[in-house]
């Protein structure tokens, strides 16, 4: 959640960074009548109890005086019953104001460049060339159909529309990057985690799921619980509420988990195959850091996620994310694109985000340094979508017979 000391004391600067987010204008002004309405509240509040402090100076002037103090005190015992009511007021206001301020995303970072929408996004270098083929590289669902890798009718039968099935060597390559990346991310300094992959509504709110995305979610019925739709949430939740000592950080952690998300994505091409699922596996990087900690915590992250796709053998872009296609949480993004030879382009296989004390403030996650306690920053990142990184190793590494090479990182992992 944004700083609702920013709203009350600097709208006008936080109006117009909300804006260069894309935020609707209708949140906007309905955030900005909240902040008015508390603002109100609080004067009527606080003129009163300057009255009242100044008829309670009174009444033991007239005391000392030897007044009568009848008439005060009818006046005093009204304003004391009026004082609740208006602090009630008060109370509600506030409440009012953070359940809008809820639904408001992350303030970008002042250097993320502006921008409407994904086609806007700065490139900010390449890694590894793509490969060249002497023959049509074909597109991973017809690899994977050919090789008997993956079954999507099947996935269809036992669920429905993207959910596919995986077996044999496809089976076991999904295995071996798995491994390969916790024990990748391990040796980078990440903690590896195992976390439930069912989650309580506060977990959801501290990461800024909730409550505007509850619809993309899979809900247990007659139950507070949702499916994960990333390990980011628990990973981060497992200091809600809790105040670290500054010298254990950065925490930096990493685990495996299936991810599920009731909203796949747009229609089109990605339809077919794997890039959109509603169930897929991730391994993520999850950070905990001091304020001035989190920057360089940022760039160990995307450092991480690139170097385990360039030991793939995986060409891969990296791109910053515009004020218009980033994230709810985030401050600031850097995407990494893998190139997938059978669609002639890059596509994402993981984002890493900086999200300040955006989650912190939601989840209630401090530090103590020097005796106060202090929001910490928290990050995130996929490393990486196992699913695409197996699309784009098949893409990749297809014989001209369709077969498919396996990295050689990877081998000793089959």
């Amino acid at each position: 959640m944004i700083d609702l000391k920013l709203i009350q004391n600097s709208f006008d600067s936080t109006a117009t960074a909300l804006r260069r987010k894309k935020v609707d204008s209708e949140l906007i002004e309905s955030l900005k009548i909240a902040n008015e309405n508390l603002k109100t509240a609080k004067l009527a509040y606080e003129s009163l109890q300057a009255k009242q402090n100044e008829m309670s100076r009174l009444f033991g002037q007239y005391k000392k005086e030897g007044k009568s103090t009848d008439e005060l005190k009818i006046e005093v015992d009204a304003n004391k019953l009026l004082l609740n009511e208006l602090l009630e007021t008060q109370r509600q206001a506030e409440e009012a104001l953070e359940a809008i301020a809820m639904r408001v995303p992350n303030l970008p970072d002042a250097e993320v460049p502006d921008g409407e929408d994904e086609n806007d996004n700065v490139e900010i270098q390449k890694v590894l060339t793509p490969p060249t083929f002497e023959f049509t590289p074909k597109e991973h669902w017809e690899l994977a159909e050919q090789n008997g890798w993956i079954d999507f009718e099947r996935g269809v039968k036992l669920a429905k529309s993207r959910f596919s099935v995986v077996s044999g060597i496809g089976a076991r390559l999904e295995r071996a990057l798995i491994n390969f990346m916790l024990d990748f991310n391990r040796e980078r300094g990440f903690m590896e985690v195992s976390v439930p992959m069912l989650v309580n509504r506060r977990a959801l709110e501290g990461t800024g799921q909730l409550p505007k995305f509850e619809d993309d979610l899979f809900k247990v019925e007659e139950e507070e619980l949702f499916l994960i739709p990333t390990a980011e949430v628990p990973l981060t939740n497992l200091y809600q509420d809790e105040i670290i000592n500054a010298a254990e950080l950065p925490i930096k952690m990493t685990g495996y988990t299936s991810c599920f998300r009731k909203e796949a994505g747009s229609g089109g091409r990605d339809v077919r195959g794997m890039i959109r699922q509603h169930q897929f596996h991730k391994v993520e990087l999850v950070a905990i850091t001091r304020a001035d900690q989190s920057d360089v915590v940022f760039d160990e992250m995307v450092a991480c996620a690139s170097d385990l796709l360039a030991a793939l053998g995986l060409p891969h872009r990296l791109v910053t994310l515009c004020t218009g296609d980033l994230g709810f949480g985030a401050a600031r993004t850097v995407d990494l694109e893998v190139w997938l030879p059978g669609q002639n382009t890059y596509r994402e296989i993981s984002s890493v985000s900086n999200t300040r004390d955006f989650q912190a403030r939601r989840a209630r996650i401090r530090y103590k340094e020097e005796g106060k306690n202090m929001l910490a920053h928290t990050l995130n990142g996929s490393s990486l979508a196992v699913g695409r990184t197996m699309i784009a190793i098949m893409e990749n590494f297809q014989q001209e017979d369709g077969s498919i090479r396996i990295p050689d990182v990877l081998q000793k992992y089959l």
